[in-house]
């Protein structure tokens, strides 16, 4: 019988390491973000990024990482997650999902968010709304002493109610010195017994929510997920530190306002 991997727990200068690293990796990405409009090519979005994170002094966590040749993954529409910056223009409509994950000194930021350009339809925007609110969700459970399958669970039971899909081919992840490490953080409720949260362990936990099927398709470049019914896909993510009160977001940023605008609930 294979050995079961063992959920790294950081100590308190591996923590304080991880909130720097964090609060550089928001910085890129808020910044990013604003960066993003209609006429612009996703390469230089890539590009715009790569200048920040030198400014900054830190390094891609994702360039060259098994091969993947952007700074950033930035997946417009159809595409799930692990889009690569190249000659597509943004146009008004477009749902922009912008993924920055950062090293600093040895240690990992992960964060993602979408972003919306020009005026967006109503499913666009509920998807946005759900797919935020849905980490938050996740993020609540985050306490030493829940299990970690509720916490997976809670994304898809979320999503659910308002017509939408988890993707169940990508999950989040446990991040450190490594960007993947464990825990594997699925969306939705994982088969078997469940290990237990405990204080100190450190989840990137990222909602990748369809509006349409939950099933996926990879593009001929080899990374790019999209949509099996080409219909509209969210990602937002956060760096969450487990505590044995509230959790702790590593890469914190201002939540949209947009859940509150549409009457998004939490999940009661």
């Amino acid at each position: 019988m294979a050995k079961r991997s063992k959920i790294p727990i950081k100590t308190k200068q591996e923590i304080e390491k991880m909130r720097e690293a964090g609060k550089v990796a928001s910085e890129i990405l808020q910044t990013t973000a604003r960066f993003i409009e209609a006429g612009r090519t996703t390469k230089e979005v890539d590009d715009f990024a790569k200048d920040r994170m030198e400014e900054l002094k830190v390094k891609s966590a994702f360039h060259g990482y098994r091969g993947f040749p952007g700074v950033t993954c930035i997946s417009m529409n159809e595409e799930v997650v692990h889009g690569i910056g190249g000659d597509r223009v943004i146009q008004d409509g477009d749902l922009v999902s912008l993924d920055v994950g950062i090293k600093r000194q040895g240690w990992i930021g992960d964060n993602a968010l979408t972003v919306p350009v020009g005026k967006i339809d109503g499913e666009q925007k509920k998807l946005m709304a759900v797919t935020e609110e849905s980490l938050f969700v996740a993020i609540s459970h985050a306490r030493s002493g829940n299990k970690l399958h509720d916490l997976c669970a809670s994304v898809e039971e979320y999503v659910t109610r308002f017509g939408f899909t988890v993707v169940r081919d990508l999950v989040g992840h446990g991040v450190g010195r490594q960007l993947h490490e464990e825990p594997q953080v699925p969306n939705y409720r994982p088969p078997g017994a469940s290990p237990i949260l405990k204080a100190g362990m450190i989840l990137a936990i990222e909602p990748m929510i369809n509006a349409g099927v939950g099933s996926v398709d990879y593009l001929d470049d080899g990374w790019t997920v999209v949509t099996s019914d080409r219909r509209p896909s969210c990602h937002f993510e956060h760096t969450v530190l487990v505590t044995h009160g509230d959790p702790e977001i590593l890469t914190w940023r201002p939540r949209s306002a947009l859940p509150k605008q549409l009457g998004i609930p939490p999940l009661s």
